[in-house]
């Protein structure tokens, strides 16, 4: 049961506490990544390919040392969850909505979204917030529990160290179209189980039921990610609104195929969405404990 409890006790950890101020091991992880780009760098995909074997090996290799105990799985889960970040970040961008300050709201955003925020209306800035909790509440919550309910503190930082490494060099652009497509596809592979969980529980646990379930499986094959797609369909049709539309990344403009039926998302929907994340995240541990106690076991 210590792989079990473990998780339990992160999950506990991150929601209670929060990710660490000081001396974040992802911080830490984000700035060897960087140190090590710059030699390995070069347009080529064996390249990015080995930058990515080198960094998530070596975070995985560092989850086998630490062991498969209760305290080093709770350390470990504690470090990779980001559920209690992303959430005060959505409720930082709520308040600032509930007063009518729009430019905050559209500044406090960009700690969310990689898109161009200057110009958007509340509405906008209303989806962005849902379209981000839905899609990192399955990638900094539900899919590393799914690795660490399978492989222990190897599997959390090797999630996370892909996930990372996405974030940092997995754009279309002309530095890292082709060093950057290892990390997207090693991040896309690993977050397949974790999507597909989030958008089952979504659908289970949203008010409309019905909804969400078609959404997802009509809306979601055209969202460019096949990992977002399910997630954010899923909390589309479960909340009754409307997602996807235009994003701006800086001169690039982005048409995202629309995921759902209902209206527009508004202010008062954020919260809503906030709700429905915590309840798939709860439920997401709930599921996979005794695949950790069973795996464990074995």
């Amino acid at each position: 049961m210590s792989r079990a409890l473990g998780l339990a006790l992160g999950f506990a950890a991150d929601w209670l506490l929060g990710d660490p101020q000081r001396w974040h091991p992802v911080a830490g992880f984000g700035r060897t990544a960087a140190a090590l780009e710059r030699p390995l760098h070069a347009d080529s995909r064996a390249r990015g390919a080995a930058h990515v074997a080198l960094l998530v090996g070596a975070a995985a290799y560092a989850g086998r040392r630490l062991g498969d105990g209760t305290l080093p799985t709770a350390a470990a889960t504690w470090a990779v969850l980001g559920g209690r970040s992303l959430d005060r970040e959505a409720a930082a961008v709520q308040e600032l909505l509930d007063t009518g300050e729009l430019d905050a709201a559209r500044q406090r955003l960009t700690h969310l979204v990689g898109r161009d925020t200057s110009s958007l209306d509340e509405g906008e800035v209303a989806r962005a917030v849902i379209e981000s909790v839905a899609e990192n509440s399955s990638d900094a919550v539900v899919a590393p529990l799914v690795w660490g309910a399978l492989l222990g503190p190897a599997g959390l930082l090797a999630h996370r160290a892909a996930n990372t490494l996405d974030a940092m060099v997995g754009h279309h652009n002309a530095r890292y179209e082709r060093f950057g497509w290892a990390a997207a596809r090693l991040d896309d592979l690993l977050n397949l189980p974790g999507s597909r969980l989030t958008a089952a529980l979504t659908v289970l646990l949203g008010a409309d039921r019905a909804g969400a379930l078609r959404a997802w499986r009509r809306d979601a094959a055209g969202h460019p990610s096949p990992n977002a797609g399910p997630v954010e369909a899923a909390f589309a049709g479960a909340l009754g609104i409307r997602l996807g539309g235009a994003n701006t990344y800086g001169d690039r403009v982005e048409q995202r195929v629309v995921l759902g039926d209902g209206q527009p998302p508004a202010a008062h929907d954020v919260p809503r969405a906030r709700e429905l994340a915590v309840r798939v995240d709860v439920a997401a541990l709930i599921v996979l404990l005794p695949i950790a106690a069973r795996r464990r076991r074995r």
